[in-house]
């Protein structure tokens, strides 16, 4: 291990031939070197190497990322620990999605221009040889590949209901489109219109070693800086930067310098990839979560949230630390690589590990598309927190004020303070090989999972969505949506105020009657029995009835009577029409919704005085009109 020269990606470091190199942190060394300026410069082999390269990738994962930049599993190791500062177009390690709700699709544009390297008469005589006293270094770069590389990442959101898969096929195609489009005359790129549409929805960002006046943000400006880089690199070949470096072993020029003694095994730098890999995952759906509208209207989930983001945060941290701790002691022999498996070990068991994170916020997700699910059918009704709820009670225009409430969303989560309680643990300080649990409480339902609790909330949902339709004209009355604990009415309930306070926490509004009974029809008259609200309180009845006509053009109008009573009948009826009839409840607040439609016809009346004599049949002319009358059904 100790005598095998490395390849190295330089990852935007200012690494040049004769520069010191500890690999056990993978860290320059500047300031100190074995040789003057002098010796350097002198005997210095450099000759021209041009190729470039041109590739796409439509994976976000940091080993496809690692591939383009040609990454090693060792200096992959580093970077996820975080000993690793990366520069120039290497920033594309660290350029993640933030969202799951975007496709994402990087073209990497690749050159180099020369190679440096050092000859066997810089090796052979050291001017500085009190260096390797010092073992801060454990190789010397000996040569250095020039050149500059681009990454040019374009995105594209989309919403929930949008097709990722078309929207990534989109996205990708025109993406590998960019080489092959033609310039016209001014510079003007030939594209059809319906490309230019889909380009409107791509934004670009750039990460490179190229000096650009500025960086493209469009897919537009993308194509046009990708027309230039071949030719910025030409004209200023000074601004070419270390691609990759060769780095050798102290050691083997002098045997008192410091060696790396082992390497990190790739099935533990495999493991440390895919952990860190899926708590990317986590932060990108906590991001969709914490983006969401609904979090920023009912505040404690918004604290749940917060907090859990909070913790996440510290947690990264401390385990990027336990690495970068570990892995530099395990190169250099002060530590053995059971150190670095304790701490996999200490992740894998820790509240932290993904399958837990994902399944809080699994639960989180649940609860908050619950809430979207409410708004979206109440979509004309605000949502209100406390300060504009308390805005609406203190109108004075309005006499009522009706809230679907939601009464379980503040409440103590178990697994939160079990992160807590881990970070205050400080795990993987001992790293003594022993593993102690911290239990997470499993056996609580949350109040969002429990059926009944559902149930009742949909009853709740659909008295209050038909309510605020029937009395939406009511100046004086208003709907809103708010969130206030009551763990004694879990889910929703239907609160109302009445000038202001809070009268009734288990209100239930008037609903939609069944259709009227028709108990008899005569000429003018029709008799009805009306039935109580299947919900609250009935306290009168409002009867709607027009006459149906022809289609007229014109909407006929509902006449409207209120009634206190069962037994109704309606009066001063035309004979022999046809009428709509129907009525609604009249509650403590508001009516109802309408009943459903009955349409009963009257019976004609008989008018004996406007009888032509002439056109009777001659049997019944010796009648009377009154005996005739009594022959017409």
């Amino acid at each position: 291990m100790a005598s095998e020269p490395i390849e190295l990606a330089a990852l935007g470091r200012p690494l040049f031939p004769g520069m010191l190199y500890d690999c056990r942190k993978d860290s320059l060394i500047p300031g100190v070197t074995l040789w003057d300026k002098k010796s350097l410069r002198e005997d210095l082999d450099s000759r021209p190497q041009p190729m470039t390269d041109l590739k796409f990738s439509s994976s976000d994962s940091l080993s496809s990322k690692s591939n383009l930049l040609d990454v090693s599993a060792s200096l992959k190791a580093s970077f996820l620990g975080g000993l690793v500062e990366v520069g120039g177009s290497a920033k594309f390690l660290r350029n993640t999605k933030s969202s799951n709700q975007q496709s994402r699709v990087t073209m990497h544009y690749s050159e180099t221009s020369r190679f440096e390297q050092l000859t066997m008469t810089q090796l052979g005589e050291i001017t500085y040889p009190q260096v390797f006293d010092q073992k801060t270094a454990t190789h010397v770069v000996t040569a250095v590949l020039y050149g500059a590389q681009a990454f040019m990442v374009f995105d594209r959101s989309f919403a929930e209901d949008e097709n990722k898969q078309e929207i990534g096929g989109e996205l990708n195609i025109m993406v590998k489109k960019i080489p092959g489009f033609s310039i016209e005359g001014k510079g003007a790129v030939k594209m059809t219109d319906e490309d230019k549409k889909v380009a409107e929805n791509i934004s670009c960002t750039f990460h490179g070693d190229f000096h650009l006046e500025q960086n493209p943000t469009t897919y537009m400006e993308a194509l046009d800086v990708y027309k230039k880089l071949p030719t910025l690199l030409k004209e200023n070949p000074q601004n070419a930067v270390p691609i990759k470096v060769w780095l050798y072993p102290l050691c083997l020029v002098d045997t008192k310098a410091a060696q790396l003694e082992r390497e990190i095994s790739t099935r533990l730098i495999s493991n440390i990839g895919d952990m860190m890999e899926g708590l990317c995952e986590v932060e990108r759906t906590c991001n969709d979560l914490c983006g969401r509208t609904e979090v920023n209207v009912f505040s404690d989930i918004k604290e749940r949230l917060c907090l859990f983001q909070d913790s996440f945060s510290i947690y990264k941290m401390v385990f990027q630390k336990a690495l970068a701790r570990v892995l530099p002691a395990i190169r250099g022999g002060g530590m053995e690589k059971q150190s670095l498996e304790d701490i996999l070990k200490i992740h894998s068991s820790s509240p932290f590990n993904a399958d837990l994170l994902n399944q809080w916020l699994d639960d989180a997700k649940s609860e908050l598309y619950l809430l979207n699910n409410h708004s979206k059918t109440l979509n004309e009704i605000n949502i209100v927190d406390s300060d504009g709820l308390n805005a609406i009670l203190l109108d004075p225009d309005i006499h009522a004020t009706l809230c679907l409430t939601f009464t379980s969303l503040k409440y103590e989560d178990p697994y939160l303070s079990t992160l807590t309680a881990f970070l205050k643990s400080d795990k993987f300080k001992e790293l003594d090989g022993k593993q102690t649990l911290l239990s997470v409480r499993s056996d609580i339902r949350k109040w969002f999972k429990d059926p009944d609790v559902i149930v009742k909330m949909r009853e709740n949902l659909h008295l209050f969505k038909r309510f605020s339709e029937a009395n939406k004209n009511e100046k004086s009355v208003r709907f809103i949506i708010s969130a206030i604990s009551n763990p004694t009415i879990p889910g929703s309930s239907i609160y109302l105020y009445e000038n202001g306070k809070l009268t009734d926490t288990k209100f239930q509004p008037v609903s939609k009657p069944p259709p009227p009974v028709v108990k008899n029809v005569l000429d003018s008259t029709v008799s009805l029995k009306l039935q109580k609200s299947p919900t609250g309180e009935t306290v009168k009845y409002r009867v709607e009835y027009k006459q149906m006509k022809a289609d007229s053009g014109a909407e006929e109008q509902w006449l409207v009577i209120d009634t206190a009573d069962e037994d109704f009948s309606l009066t001063e009826l035309l004979s022999g029409k046809q009428y709509l009839i129907r009525y609604r409840i009249l509650g403590k607040v508001g009516v109802s919704e309408a009943s459903e439609t009955v349409s009963p016809t009257l019976t004609s009346r008989f008018f004996p005085e406007i009888w032509n004599q002439g056109l009777i049949n001659p049997i019944y002319k010796k009648w009377r009109p009154q005996q005739l009358q009594r022959h017409l059904v």
